[in-house]
């Protein structure tokens, strides 16, 4: 890493790491095909979201994408903490570590503002953001100690665990955390907690609404701000946009794609090199993420700047 500047606050740069969000494939070969392109193109992690519909189980997914490469790390985009009691997820977590020889990014949040037909499906109530955002920070009290190696006796009104303890653990230690928000109260929450902090902006966010965001970050992170990795996911490459958000912008597709915000990537192979750079250097946004259907305009970016 690199000395950089964000404001009047020294810190420092971190190299380039580039990922792909994935959820599902026709069959099991393709899935494992497509986890083997991903490396051998030079993207540094796989990640898949979760939900009951639309995307394989993460851990059962993730798992087969490990043994089908080497050195690609793999991650939860993110794991919905109501669907899992924090015990058990801790020992999914811990046993997907080792299988996959120490390369798991544990990625955690409260759940997506639209999940509540997912609950209900699991005979859960959809409770308020704050909430689930509390009860996300009960589960961490729980997750953290357990993948640490420590036993745990707790009972709230979010979980009861007694002398709870998981075997074998993680080989990370720590095991790399990622939260994912985009309100303040997440955010302060991700900044006390995380490793990876994954923004939650849409796919119109302006620098402004970026850069406000990272500093709800940084104010609640104090001394911890320069060890934390930001993280985005990307809408649009050199004028490509996923299926679904053509779907739903319409004629309205082109202008985002052609836009200045920040999670779209534009122009030249050289114009969006530096704008990366910009970003990062601006911002401190050093970890980018893009879905399975923008891996090949995106993989002369990662070429580009991989390890940069």
């Amino acid at each position: 890493m690199a000395l950089r500047k964000i404001g009047d606050e020294i810190t420092m740069k971190r190299a380039f790491r580039f990922g792909v969000v994935t959820a599902q494939a026709s069959s099991g070969t393709e899935w494992v095909d497509r986890a083997k392109r991903i490396e051998s193109l030079g993207f540094h992690t796989l990640v898949i979201p979760d939900g009951l519909r639309y995307t394989y189980s993460p851990f059962v997914a993730l798992a087969a994408a490990a043994t089908a490469t080497t050195a690609l790390r793999i991650g939860t985009y993110v794991i919905a903490n109501d669907y899992r009691h924090p015990v058990m997820l801790a020992k999914e977590a811990a046993t997907l570590d080792v299988l996959s020889g120490g390369r798991l990014e544990l990625g955690i949040g409260a759940g997506r503002p639209s999940a509540e037909a997912d609950n209900a499906m699991l005979g859960l109530g959809f409770d308020s953001g704050g909430t689930r955002l509390d009860r996300l920070s009960a589960a961490l009290s729980i997750i953290k100690p357990l993948l640490a190696g420590e036993t745990v006796t707790r009972s709230d009104s979010f979980y009861r665990c007694d002398e709870a303890a998981v075997s074998p653990l993680p080989l990370q230690q720590p095991l790399p955390l990622m939260i994912a928000g985009g309100q303040q109260r997440m955010l302060r929450l991700a900044a006390r907690e995380a490793d990876i902090i994954a923004l939650g902006v849409g796919p119109d966010a302006t620098e402004a609404v970026v850069t406000e965001r990272i500093r709800w970050i940084r104010d609640a992170a104090g001394e911890r701000f320069p060890d934390i990795e930001l993280n985005l996911n990307l809408m649009a490459v050199a004028g490509k946009l996923p299926r679904y958000l053509q779907m739903t912008l319409g004629e309205n597709a082109a202008r985002l794609a052609g836009s200045d915000a920040v999670p779209i990537l534009k122009g030249s192979l050289d114009q969006m090199s530096e704008r990366l750079e910009s970003l990062r250097e601006q911002l401190g946004i050093s970890y980018i993420m893009v879905g399975d259907e923008l891996i090949d305009e995106f993989a002369p970016v990662v070429a580009r700047l991989s390890g940069r």
